[in-house]
């Protein structure tokens, strides 16, 4: 997609964006098997499927949907939940703003005070797919939808609560994309009102990527779960995998909370927001293969960049900890045979531990194990 070359800002102003090609709904490359829009009666806002929900569309195993996704950043409440006129504030032109996004504000059904900001395109019925399985979902390609979006600060949220933001209000800032020659960068503002700006590159991902609960009631979108949900893990970018533990017949699977780039912890409490369209491959991993790869899987699993990554949640980042170092030795001891004093100490000398996030409600651990350390174990030994 061709993205829009903002100008360089004077003293005091934003950048201008300029008019450039973007990813409406039913514009664009849409490489896809099928097209899943992210039309109101595709989505929910603030809450994520479970048992009771019909699908909005069934696919067999193996095939590559291409999902527009919607930032909720721009159509918040506390934004004015009009994206036109939000947007507008910053430079954006009105045909530079997603339609969906604007439907979506419009209409009916979200209450802050009880549901989630995200919004979650879905779900997906995958056939074949029983409580057990796997479901796996491959990331084959990330379009960013428009070529800008919001990181957000909001109060009793994010790693500092009470603390950040210092005014009465929330702060949002707002966040162009240009490109350069190493590829797209987010421009920051580093002082307000002036005209330097920081670069980071981005890594777009999905913060949520999940399957319906088994249950009547739809989960609230913010904290994640053995479900996945609101993951947030920035590794699982283009050719990355997750894998999620099956808990309904079809799986029910959905996507939502886009972004452009996050650094793990997202201390703020969210980072580059913006909308995507993304393009998964959606299969299902039997029980028995599942177990035979990695062993029980009771949440999130990841591949991503040459590593394994299981995950650990809970309320207190402590316990979030200590549960992705329990499944990161279970999942070493069933895939390898490792003794299980060995794959600890395995851990201690050779894996990351990474902050997947602190402000979900329920804080996130993942770790990076290298799958090449393992290259010359043979997996033909049970532990």
């Amino acid at each position: 997609m061709a993205l829009p070359h903002p100008s360089p800002p004077s003293d005091g102003d934003e950048p201008a964006l300029a008019v450039s090609p973007i990813l409406q709904r039913d514009t664009g490359p849409i490489p896809g098997d099928v097209y899943l829009p992210s039309t109101p009666g595709h989505v929910r806002w603030g809450r994520l499927p479970c048992r009771a929900d019909a699908p909005v569309l069934t696919i067999a195993p193996g095939t590559c949907v291409t999902i527009d996704t919607v930032s909720h950043e721009g159509i918040l409440e506390d934004q004015g939940r009009d994206p036109l006129a939000y947007f507008a504030q910053h430079g954006v032109p009105a045909a530079s703003v997603l339609g969906d996004a604007v439907e979506i504000a419009a209409g009916p059904g979200h209450d802050p005070a009880t549901d989630g900001p995200h919004v979650i395109t879905g779900p997906i019925h995958v056939e074949g797919a029983c409580p057990g399985d796997l479901l796996k979902i491959t990331v084959l390609t990330l379009a960013p939808r428009v070529p800008y979006g919001v990181i957000s600060n909001r109060h009793g949220r994010g790693a500092l609560p009470g603390e950040l933001p210092r005014g009465e209000g929330n702060v949002s800032v707002f966040c162009p994309v240009e490109q350069r020659p190493g590829g797209l960068v987010g421009v920051l503002p580093v002082t307000e009102g002036g005209p330097r700006v920081v670069e980071f590159p981005l890594a777009p991902f999905l913060g949520t990527m999940g399957v319906a609960v088994d249950a009547d009631v739809r989960p609230h979108s913010v904290p994640p779960g053995s479900h996945g949900g609101n993951i947030d893990i920035n590794l699982l970018v283009e050719g990355s995998v997750l894998y999620l533990p099956v808990q309904v017949d079809g799986a029910l699977a959905y996507v939502g909370d886009p972004h452009f780039a996050q650094g793990d912890g997202e201390v703020a409490l969210t980072a580059l927001e913006a909308s995507l369209r993304a393009t998964l491959r959606f299969d299902v991993v039997p029980r028995e293969q599942a177990l035979a790869e990695f062993g029980e899987v009771a949440g999130p699993l990841a591949r991503a960049g040459g590593y394994l990554v299981p995950t650990g949640l809970d309320p207190d980042l402590n316990e979030a900890m200590r549960a992705c170092v329990r499944a990161a030795i279970s999942l070493i001891r069933a895939r390898w045979g490792v003794d299980e004093h060995l794959a600890y100490a395995y851990l201690s000398a050779a894996t990351d531990f990474d902050i997947s996030q602190v402000v979900d409600l329920t804080c996130g651990v993942h770790a990076r194990i290298r799958e090449s350390d393992f290259e010359g174990v043979p997996r033909d030994r049970t532990p």
